[in-house]
């Protein structure tokens, strides 16, 4: 099988389902927005397998690369394309409060406003969480332009919680690695 199908040559794709869109068309803003995420994602689980520090958190992303799979398969699901797609459980949700919960106890609680820097791990996980609130947004545009192809609640609420969950992992990284903090000083 051939990678090009020539298919998208005037600007349009099929969702799951083979509704053919535009390949400006919301849904597939938002997940190749999540595709994007996924692969910042993989970028920073690699960046913590070089150091023993943060070497067990790496699994952890790949996990959440998965599921990010998953979003995007929902996000890309057209007309026609109803039941395809597995329904994201609840659970997904919990096991990511259940790690910010787990990390929020290595951490100071904050009195102020964080900016992104100090460490590479720490930059690309906040590289990770400002993809993961656009693609939020994106998905958000979808469940308000078109109750037919909404996205799913579960969708919204995961990527909600997976950009707290990077906002966590890298103030536990600026931590491990005993680099200062920067805070936000107007």
């Amino acid at each position: 099988m051939k990678i090009y199908t020539k298919s998208g040559d005037c600007g349009t794709t099929s969702l799951i389902g083979d509704e053919r869109v535009k390949k400006c068309d919301c849904r597939v803003e938002a997940y190749g927005t999540v595709d994007e995420l996924m692969a910042f994602t993989a970028l920073l689980g690699d960046k913590l397998m070089d150091d023993e520090r943060t070497e067990e958190l790496s699994p952890k992303l790949r996990t959440v690369e998965c599921r990010l799979m998953s979003v995007a398969a929902l996000l890309a699901v057209g007309r026609g394309g109803e039941g395809k797609v597995e329904a994201m459980p609840e659970e997904w949700i919990t096991d990511l409060e259940e790690e910010i919960d787990a990390m929020q106890s290595e951490i100071p609680a904050i009195t102020q406003f964080t900016i992104p820097g100090g460490d590479c791990a720490c930059s690309l996980c906040h590289v990770c969480r400002t993809v993961c609130r656009r693609a939020e947004r994106c998905a958000l545009r979808i469940a308000e332009s078109d109750s037919d192809t909404a996205a799913d609640e579960m969708v919204l609420k995961y990527l909600n919680r997976l950009s707290d969950y990077f906002y966590t992992l890298g103030r536990v990284m600026v931590a491990r690695k005993r680099v200062e903090e920067i805070l936000w000083r107007p």
